[in-house]
């Protein structure tokens, strides 16, 4: 059976939200390497991005409670997806604009969620689901992740630590744990786009409900993740690195391989967890541990809001799109139409006020421990 234009679309669609998702998460990765200079920035992406491409090929669990978990697939159709993509992709390039580390996975949820509710109905959303395998990991993951890597950091600072936070030990440490995290992001994240090109392909009987995903998903999938990563997102690297605490190397360590643990654990279970949510924990989790570091309250605050309207926004912007697309052809147009001319005015605007790797001073390996606490402030 041949696809049709529109599960074509929808495709295109997603490998495009899959994109987005890699520069939009970058930053949870590589930002507290990039800002203690453990790495440069240029290199942290590479590395990132090639780690991102290997973790998408090692489960599928995720993908699978994305195609058949969250809503009915057999009262889904390619235009209701749609929809819900292009609500994902929408909040991603907004919160990516004003540089708020917010939730892919949860823009992605929401949308898809909005859309189904409004254009198949109520009864097509499994809730109990979504609140099993995306509210409670979302509300317990962060605050995991933060006491895990308080509790790190305090003992690490308490034993090991004495003059030198920096040191050759710590980088290396740092360079580790960093790769780590981008192998967990590449497990969770890019099924997530598995799991709803699945979905689609279901959806428009081209496989059988309940079906894993076809080995080029998984490619296609794993390759728009990692371009998307490689190519930055500087603007939420900058906020995640420089925003929430000041960051040194053992730091950095504790944040990210708390982080990494939480991720891997919940692919392995099969939870699409917002490693957003987890990182951001991880580098609060990290700063309330070194009593130095001081907290900036605010910016956490900022972020948490953006966290709780992510699901809402997105699912309102997939109602509307997914209603739209389901109504024919003609409205499917107008959907992708009004979504490029979102996404194209955002991206102009941006470049109003560019944010690039030029934009990170990058401390030297052989600076005092003085300088990360000048490189944040």
């Amino acid at each position: 059976m041949q696809p049709s234009l529109l599960v074509v679309v929808v495709v295109v669609t997603a490998l495009v939200f899959d994109f987005t998702n890699g520069f939009h998460d970058t930053a949870n990765s590589m930002a507290t390497s990039i800002a203690t200079g453990a790495l440069r920035p240029r290199v942290a992406v590479a590395i990132s991005a090639v780690l991102n491409l290997v973790g998408a090929f090692l489960s599928v669990e995720v993908a699978k409670t994305i195609s058949s978990g969250l809503v009915d697939d057999t009262k889904v159709g390619p235009a209701i997806v749609f929809g819900g993509l292009i609500g994902a992709i929408v909040w991603n390039l907004l919160t990516w604009f004003i540089g708020l580390p917010s939730s892919s996975s949860h823009a992605l949820f929401g949308g898809l969620i909005g859309a189904t509710w409004v254009s198949a109905g109520a009864d097509s959303v499994h809730f109990g689901k979504i609140v099993d395998k995306v509210l409670v990991p979302a509300a317990a993951s962060p605050v995991i992740a933060g006491l895990v890597a308080m509790t790190v950091t305090y003992l690490v600072y308490r034993f090991l630590v004495r003059r030198k936070p920096n040191s050759k030990g710590f980088r290396i440490g740092q360079i580790v744990s960093a790769s780590l995290v981008s192998l967990a992001h590449g497990t969770n994240d890019a099924q997530k786009t598995m799991g709803v090109i699945t979905l689609t392909l279901v959806s428009g009987g081209l496989l059988p409900s309940g079906a894993a995903p076809p080995v080029w998903v998984i490619i296609s999938a794993a390759c728009a993740l990692a371009l998307g990563t490689y190519l930055g997102g500087w603007r939420i690297t900058h906020t995640l690195g420089k925003g929430l605490t000041d960051i040194e190397g053992p730091q950095g360590c504790a944040a990210q391989t708390s982080s990494a643990l939480v991720i891997l654990v919940s692919s392995r279970l099969g939870f699409p967890l917002s490693t957003t949510h987890v990182c951001s924990g991880g580098i609060i989790g990290s700063g309330v541990g070194r009593r130095e570091a001081p907290v900036r309250w605010r910016m956490a605050g900022r972020m948490v809001i953006a966290w709780l309207f992510t699901l809402p926004a997105a699912a309102i912007v997939g109602a509307i799109a997914g209603k739209t697309a389901s109504l024919g052809t003609a409205g499917t147009i107008a959907v992708g139409v009004v979504g490029i001319a979102v996404g194209l005015g955002i991206y102009l605007l941006s470049r109003r006020r560019p944010i690039t790797a030029h934009s990170f001073h990058v401390p030297e390996p052989s600076a005092p421990d003085t300088e990360p606490r000048q490189l944040a402030a």
